[in-house]
C-alpha cells in the first residue's frame, strides 16, 4: 500500500512569523495536533501542541511567542509514492507520530500519522508504529 492511499490531504501550512497563539487556534479549528510551517514555498518546519506546551509555555513565553521560535525545525517528511512499510519504519526510527507527505518534485501534498496507519492500514504496521515511537529516548527526547 502507498503512502497516497491513507494520507490526510489538503493541510494547512502555518507561517513561522504567526503567533504561536494564531496556530494553536487554528490547531483547535482543525482539531488536529500538527501544522506544517511553511516559508517562500518551502517546508521549513513543524509546530506541534507538544511544542507549544514545551518550547513555549513550559519556558514562559506568551502567546504573542513567533511559531519560529517553538517549531521544530528540522523536518522529517515522506513521498506519496513510498511503500507504508516503509513510512512506517521511518517514523518508528525517528520517533515521530506524524510525517508530511511530500511529491517528488518536494510539493507538500498531504500528512500521514498514527491514525490514518491504524485506521486504513493493517494491525501489524499499527503495532510496529505505536512500539517503535513510543520506546524512550532517541532524536525527539524531551530528556536529552
Amino acid at each position: 500500500m502507498k503512502v497516497s492511499e491513507i494520507m490526510t490531504r489538503g493541510v494547512e501550512i502555518a507561517s513561522p512569523d504567526d503567533t504561536v497563539q494564531q496556530a494553536a487556534s487554528r490547531m483547535a479549528e482543525l482539531d488536529v495536533g500538527v501544522l506544517p510551517v511553511g516559508e517562500n514555498d518551502r517546508l521549513v518546519g513543524m509546530l506541534t501542541d507538544r511544542d507549544i506546551a514545551i518550547r513555549a509555555v513550559a519556558q514562559g513565553r506568551g502567546p504573542d511567542t513567533k511559531v519560529r521560535e517553538a517549531m521544530t525545525p528540522e523536518v522529517r517528511y515522506c513521498f506519496e509514492d513510498e511503500e507504508l512499510d516503509d513510512v512506517v519504519d521511518n517514523m518508528g526510527e525517528n520517533k515521530v507520530r506524524r510525517l508530511p507527505v511530500m511529491s517528488r518534485d518536494k510539493r507538500l501534498v498531504g500528512i500521514v500519522s498514527f491514525s490514518d496507519v491504524a485506521l486504513y492500514g493493517d494491525s501489524q504496521q499499527a503495532d510496529t508504529a505505536v512500539t517503535a515511537v513510543s520506546e524512550p529516548g532517541g532524536p525527539h527526547s524531551q530528556s536529552s
